[in-house]
C-alpha cells in the first residue's frame, strides 16, 4: 500500500462546488460552510 503525504492530499482535491448554483467555492481555512455567500443570503433562517 502506498502512503500519500497529507499536503499531497489535499492540493489533489477537486475544488469544492457550491451545490445549489455549482460556482466554485474559494475556502478558507476552517471553513465548513458548503453553500457560495450568494446562494448563503438567499436562504431564509
Amino acid at each position: 500500500m502506498q502512503t500519500i503525504k497529507p499536503m499531497e492530499f489535499f492540493r489533489n482535491l477537486p475544488p469544492k462546488q457550491c451545490p445549489e448554483c455549482g460556482i466554485e467555492i474559494s475556502e478558507q481555512a476552517e471553513s465548513y460552510l458548503m453553500e457560495c455567500d450568494h446562494c448563503l443570503s438567499k436562504r431564509e433562517d
